[in-house]
């Protein structure tokens, strides 16, 4: 597991009231949770959940209040080009109060399964905040163990600026990662469909069968492994063993030759 996090002092965060209330949906969600007391609100969300290639990904962070929290572009990263999810992660990265982001590669994802190791990826990410948070939305699943009050919010990453901003954190960190991947193993295309089934990823799992960054509890990964270690198998079977001698040259001695 990889963590990194950043903080940014108070100092940075001046709210003001003309600001906070200014009428945007993306941010109704925290400005009435700071309405109730809440001033430091976090969002997580993850990236990666239904690729079946590469690490799960988790960020967390929080935004200031204010005209600074107002991040310039921001919203679902699913809803961004690659260049749009840049531009916004720097803006992120430099606004925000804090932000972390982990990492959970394949092994863990195959040992411990999708679900479980996706909410201790979000909790971790929560936890790495400094300072910490006084209230938590997460994007579509609760989140136990948090020891902090929180909602799981249906649809977060595009009614709350903390969580779309923890989206896009999440998303560019693990394309990053997948373009590290694909220089590696560029005969998958991991640059093209960031380990997700598509059908060039698809074709290329038949082809060569899964490398070591695939997820060996997705179906399709453990049937192009079986398939591709049967035709290995036959093609071995086929061409004979180098040293292979007839059956017949053993049990029949050479005339002249002592058994």
């Amino acid at each position: 597991m990889a963590v990194r996090s950043a903080s940014r002092p108070a100092g940075r965060t001046r709210r003001t009231i003309a600001d906070d209330d200014r009428p945007d949906a993306l941010w109704d969600m925290e400005r009435s949770l700071r309405r109730r007391g809440f001033s430091a609100v976090a969002g997580a969300d993850e990236a990666g959940r239904g690729a079946c290639a590469g690490p799960l990904v988790a960020a967390a962070c929080v935004l200031p209040s204010g005209r600074r929290g107002r991040v310039p572009g921001l919203a679902d990263s699913k809803l961004l080009t690659a260049a749009a999810r840049e531009r916004v992660y720097a803006e992120v990265v430099d606004r925000a109060v804090a932000w972390s982001v982990v990492v959970m590669p394949v092994e863990d994802l195959d040992a411990r399964g999708m679900h479980v190791t996706n909410i201790e990826a979000l909790r971790r990410a929560v936890w790495n905040l400094q300072p910490e948070p006084d209230y938590v939305l997460t994007d579509g699943f609760p989140v136990p163990g948090l020891a902090r009050p929180g909602l799981a919010v249906w649809k977060g990453d595009r009614v709350a600026a903390c969580v779309a901003a923890a989206s896009v954190l999440a998303k560019v960190s693990r394309d990053r990662m997948m373009l590290e991947l694909h220089e590696k193993w560029p005969e998958y295309d991991f640059a093209g469909h960031k380990g997700y089934i598509t059908d060039v990823h698809s074709a290329a799992l038949e082809r060569h069968g899964p490398c070591p960054e695939h997820r060996m509890r997705f179906v399709n990964v453990r049937s192009a492994r079986d398939a591709h270690a049967a035709r290995t198998l036959q093609v071995t079977a086929s061409g004979g063993m180098v040293d292979d001698v007839p059956m017949s040259d053993v049990l029949c001695p050479a005339p002249g030759e002592l058994r």
